[in-house]
Formats: structure tokens, C-alpha cells, sequence
């Protein structure tokens, strides 16, 4: 008997149960559902709870990550929902040489459902892009220079979105995880680089990648 109750009593620690999605942390790549096409969100069910919930998680785990962008399926949903941020704060971690080369600009939190994207100006800059469903690496990816999206707002409002620089390459970033695609599918491959390869090296390979932020 025992025995029993001790099998019993950790039984929720030798087998967890099933967490399901909406998830609280990032989903990596190798998830079946970074390479899904996600699905349209139905304009009236806008105002339901489930709907309201994965918006609340997405920007819960926005700002957990410190991130400016994230899809839906990056935290486990295949929805056309995604969530854009470039707070004045950026200009102090980029520098403003940074800043100005790689054309930033701010923007307040932005949630646009099922968006649609359009090409204003397709000369296309190269520039190093990361992204915490790959998290650890990073690689110049060439984009276009200007964009426009269009979707809606959470009252299912038609809203609009231009994009140059910087805020184009989140937008395109963000709708290809909405088509199955991360930036590994159009980076230049031989850029790709683990971003702690120095640190590695000074510290002979005690190094850990985290893909959890408290």
C-alpha cells in the first residue's frame, strides 16, 4: 500500500500531464506547427474568450522575451494573428547608428488579425534577423524595403499598416510564420551563425542556450 501511495502521490511528477497550446513560452523550430499554414479568424469570433485569450498569452510572452513581434503559431496556434512592438527604448540597445542604417522606427503594440501584406517597393536590404522560435541564431536575410499591411483590429475594424526599413522586415518576419516560413527559408546560408559562438569558445563550450524567460 505503501507503495501505492507513493506512486500515486508523484505520479504528476514522473508523468506530467499534456500542456496544450496556447503555450506561455515560444515554440522552436522542428514544431509541426511553425510549418502550418495558419487558419483565418472568423470575424465573429472576435469577442470570444478563446480568441481573447491567445491575444492576452501572445503579448504576455511578447513582453517575457523582450520581443518586437510574434504570430500565433509561435506560441502553438495556427490563427492569422500576430502582434508588432518598437518601443523609443530600442534606440538605447541598437545605438543610434544602428538605428538610423537599418532604418527603425517606433511603434506602439500593434495586434492586426488576419492580415494581408502588399509590396510598395521591392528593392529588397539585407540585414541580420533572428527570431525566438530559432532562438540562438541569427543570419543576414534580404527583405523587401517597403510594405503595407492590412487586416483587422480587435473590433473588427479594417485597419492599415505602411511599413519601410526596420518595420517592413518585422512585418514580412512575422506574416511568414502565418505561411509556414521562418527566415531560415530565405536567409543567406552562409551567414548563418550561432550568436554566443565567441562566448563559446572564451569559455570552452560551458555554454547553454535558454529557451525559457521567467
Amino acid at each position: 500500500m505503501a507503495g501505492q501511495r507513493f506512486i500515486t502521490a508523484y505520479k504528476s511528477i514522473f508523468n506530467p500531464k499534456p500542456v496544450r497550446p496556447p503555450f506561455l513560452h515560444v515554440c522552436q523550430v522542428g514544431d509541426p506547427v511553425l510549418r502550418s499554414e495558419a487558419k483565418p479568424v472568423e470575424v465573429e469570433h472576435l469577442n470570444n474568450p478563446e480568441i481573447k485569450q491567445v491575444i492576452l498569452q501572445m503579448k504576455q510572452v511578447m513582453k517575457r522575451y523582450d520581443s518586437v513581434g510574434l504570430a500565433a503559431p509561435q506560441i502553438g496556434m495556427p490563427l492569422r494573428i500576430l502582434l508588432l512592438e518598437f518601443s523609443p527604448k530600442r534606440k538605447e540597445q541598437f545605438g543610434s547608428e544602428v538605428y538610423a542604417a537599418r532604418e527603425m522606427s517606433t511603434l506602439p503594440l500593434t495586434v492586426i488579425v488576419n492580415p494581408k501584406m502588399d509590396v510598395l517597393d521591392y528593392n529588397k536590404v539585407e540585414f541580420p534577423e533572428s527570431c525566438e522560435s530559432v532562438r540562438g541564431f541569427s543570419a543576414l536575410v534580404p527583405r523587401y524595403k517597403a510594405v503595407r499591411l492590412s487586416g483587422l483590429n480587435l473590433k473588427g475594424e479594417a485597419v492599415t499598416l505602411e511599413g519601410k526599413g526596420w518595420l517592413a522586415r518585422m512585418i514580412q518576419h512575422e506574416m511568414d510564420h502565418l505561411d509556414g516560413k521562418l527566415y531560415l527559408d530565405c536567409m543567406t546560408p552562409r551567414t548563418f551563425q550561432n550568436d554566443a559562438w565567441h562566448k563559446i569558445n572564451v569559455h570552452q563550450g560551458r555554454v547553454k542556450i535558454e529557451f525559457h524567460k521567467s
